[in-house]
């Protein structure tokens, strides 16, 4: 199982059946705040959608066409981390997030996805992570912005929010670009 650890606090972990009942928690009890920008969670029920979730993510992985993992903060899985849109060709892929409400605010998800980027650059060879965000969440939006990412610009409508167009900013980070703490 893949595991990162980050520091003495904050690791990376590979999500797993046994994320099920933990993971729907946390998801539940962040529903309002997540909610805002994130519709999957109206579809997030029980503990069986979180299930058949971590049954996709799992079978994306074994098909190298993505990597979800859960970011534990002192044992407790505090959200996580989506590599998506994996184009092996092309080097590059996307990146989703998010947090549990009451972990937000410390710098976990800046940290983790400093991590995360890390290692698809140096180990899977990836060139390029984009990472699109609605133009009016700027709290998803100040991760990639703390990273460097150059915001590559606006795509109008580029997605249905609660049946309402949402445009997105692009941000961009090719790995000639990325410095990390060992660089």
């Amino acid at each position: 199982m893949f595991v990162h650890k980050i520091d003495e606090e904050l690791e990376l972990k590979l999500i797993g059946l046994e994320d099920v009942e933990e993971l729907y928690e946390l998801a539940d009890r962040s529903r309002n705040h997540l909610g805002t920008w994130l519709p999957w969670i109206e579809h997030t029920k029980s503990e069986a959608d979180t299930k058949d979730f971590i049954k996709s993510a799992m079978k994306r992985y074994g098909e190298a066409n993505g990597m979800v993992v859960c970011i534990v903060y002192k044992g407790e899985i505090a959200g996580t981390i989506d590599l998506h849109e994996l184009d092996w060709n092309n080097k590059k892929a996307s990146i989703g997030y998010w947090m549990g409400e009451r972990f937000k605010g410390q710098g976990l998800l800046t940290r983790s996805c400093k991590a995360l980027f890390t290692y698809a650059f140096r180990e899977l060879n990836l060139n390029r992570i984009e990472i699109r965000a609605d133009v009016r969440n700027t709290k998803s939006r100040a991760v990639p912005e703390r990273l460097g990412f150059v915001n590559e610009g606006t795509i109008r409508a580029a997605a249905m929010l609660y049946d309402e167009p949402s445009d997105h900013v692009v941000y961009g980070m090719l790995a000639g670009e990325w410095h990390d703490d060992k660089d």
